[in-house]
């Protein structure tokens, strides 16, 4: 396989209609609520480098029904699964949609591919790099994709065209409660499998944070 071609399977897609994710999406019980019973987002205990800093705090969270999509690519001598997209819908409480999420090229680092949000409603749309990722126990479960802290601040934020800002001053976003989502453990072991495609169901909780300082909450 020639890089042009591993380019094109790994960043070509940016964005898969996954009909897994859409049937996931009515047929998976939701999460509960990760609030206190004064309604004050409640966020769980995290491994060190994942917790956020004040003034940041969190704002809403969304609790995503989706998959992690996998393609099987050539790695050194043998082969392993690759990450090229995530594909989840999040939630509120009530399981109103509130964002999409998905990997996409972000327009603020030109032919960077970034974990992306989208707003349901105004569509303003946040791109993210990785600060942290941990699977410690006893805070992730085993067989479960790893927590993370994720900062859109100075990677890339913009409003929907017709100024909607729902997103637009998130500051980090924490991936936390994960359940599932793991590449499979066979299938990707041969020069055969390369370009096969795996579509892991998961289920976590997206706390999303803004700068205290500036603003404040808006109603999920």
């Amino acid at each position: 396989m020639n890089g042009n071609t591993k380019q094109r399977i790994t960043h070509g897609i940016v964005r898969v209609a996954c009909v897994t994710a859409l049937g996931l999406a009515f047929t998976v019980a939701l999460p509960q609520a990760a609030h206190a019973d004064n309604d004050k987002i409640t966020v769980p205990p995290v491994p060190a480098g994942v917790e956020v800093d004040p003034p940041n705090e969190v704002v809403f969270v969304g609790h995503a029904v989706g998959t992690q999509n996998y393609v099987c690519l050539p790695s050194g001598s043998t082969f392993a699964w690759s990450l090229f997209t995530p594909e989840a819908t999040l939630f509120n409480d009530k399981g109103k949609q509130l964002t999409t999420h998905f990997f996409s090229i972000n327009p603020f680092e030109p032919g960077i591919i970034r974990a992306t949000w989208e707003d349901s409603r105004d569509t303003s749309t946040v791109w993210a790099k990785v600060i942290k990722a941990s699977s410690e126990a006893p805070f992730v479960n085993p067989g479960a994709i790893a927590w993370v802290k994720l900062q859109v601040r100075d990677v890339g934020a913009q409003d929907g065209p017709t100024g909607g800002d729902r997103l637009s001053e998130t500051t980090f976003i924490q991936r936390l409660n994960t359940v599932g989502g793991l590449a499979p453990a066979t299938g990707c072991a041969v020069a055969t499998d390369v370009g096969s495609r795996a579509f892991m169901p998961y289920t976590a909780d997206y706390f999303f944070y803004e700068d205290a300082s500036r603003h404040g909450r808006y109603d999920r």
